[in-house]
């Protein structure tokens, strides 16, 4: 299949060939991934000391370098409720969780449009009901889809100055959908003193679907399946005195012989316990190893929150450090997210709140 297109086209493809490398099959990839837990585990479904809690994160990628950014947009909401036991005395829960996962690529408008019903079973492991473990189950129905009106062909060029003829080329639907399911497990505790550890695993695509424009049985093309991802994530909340804390947070996904990290920290500055104001302001790194077995540096991130009430706002920018044009000016993404904690209880949280 031989077609024409034009540079801004070609960075696209790029793109795609540079997000595949460290994006790895188009997986939801968050920078502030502590503010989209039910794209990180499904463990962390309702892990949170409060009734429900909805969220809505948002990244916009290389604005700067194309004329439609790369966008990927994600809202979810879960609802947590007390689980007890004849003569129980832990103070176990259960969670249900609905999550929207949407990513577009511009140009000829590759699109994932996902939806996923999640649950979780936190069991209080003290009679304090300060550690728990969590286990979660997630599943749900995606959609990609692409546009081929965007695309021109060799053969449609019409001799003189333009491709306006009609193409020869045997196009599949433009369309697909599959079902995809995850699994986690997350380690919770937080002893007195205002400590908090959070330690989880994932594993995502475990039926390894097939995401492929072509139909497999028609044409006998190679079966495209999702690779099997398995992603770790490791948090704690440790108080430097009595207005300041330390979030430092990190989260691994390896995907064949594909690896990507985002590894920081966050410095937590109380501004007003009257009335729950807080002040995040933090740095991260994300190392990367592509299919050669080579590390290095993708972005490093800057990342800055507000805590009003029971209202979180996370606001990041990530400068990538790989050259894809020969330039890197605007080759950054940011990252906005907003997240609200109904009827919040206290601060012996399951997992962090930024």
């Amino acid at each position: 299949m031989h077609y024409y297109m034009n540079p801004k086209a070609i960075i696209l493809f790029g793109g795609l060939f540079w997000s595949g490398l460290f994006l790895q099959a188009q997986d939801q990839q968050f920078t502030q991934f502590y503010s989209a837990p039910l794209t990180l585990n499904p463990a962390l479904t309702g892990a949170f000391d409060g009734k429900f809690r909805v969220s809505a994160i948002y990244r916009d990628q290389w604005r700067s370098i194309l004329d439609n950014p790369y966008v990927t947009f994600s809202t979810a909401m879960d609802l947590r409720f007390g689980v007890r036991w004849r003569g129980a005395k832990r103070k176990d829960a259960a969670a249900l969780g609905l999550m929207f996962y949407s990513d577009k690529v511009p140009g000829f408008d590759f699109s994932t449009n996902q939806i996923s019903i999640s649950g979780a079973f936190h069991k209080a492991l003290d009679l304090a009901s300060r550690q728990f473990l969590s286990i979660g189950i997630q599943g749900g129905i995606a959609q990609r889809g692409i546009n081929y009106e965007d695309l021109t062909f060799s053969d449609q060029f019409n001799g003189t100055d333009n491709y306006s003829d009609l193409t020869a080329e045997q196009l599949p639907e433009n369309t697909y959908s599959y079902a995809d399911f995850s699994v986690g497990l997350n380690y919770s505790v937080a002893p007195r003193g205002g400590t908090h550890l959070f330690v989880g695993a994932a594993m995502h695509h475990f039926l390894q679907p097939s995401v492929s424009f072509y139909d497999q049985v028609e044409d006998g093309t190679p079966d495209n399946q999702y690779l099997v991802r398995y992603s770790a994530q490791v948090g704690l909340h440790v108080p430097l005195g009595d207005k300041v804390q330390l979030l430092p947070r990190a989260n691994i996904s390896m995907q064949g012989q594909h690896m990507v990290m985002n590894a920081g920290t966050n410095f937590r500055f109380v501004l007003s316990e009257y009335a729950n104001v807080a002040l995040h302001l933090g740095g991260w790194v994300r190392p990367v190893r592509d299919e050669l077995d080579e590390f290095g540096i993708d972005a490093v991130v800057a990342m800055i929150g507000v805590e009003y009430s029971n209202v979180l706002f996370g606001f990041s920018y990530d400068a990538n450090l790989n050259d894809l044009t020969n330039s890197r000016q605007g080759q950054g993404a940011f990252e906005i997210s907003v997240a609200y904690l109904g009827e919040y209880e206290n601060d012996a949280v399951l997992c962090p709140k930024f």
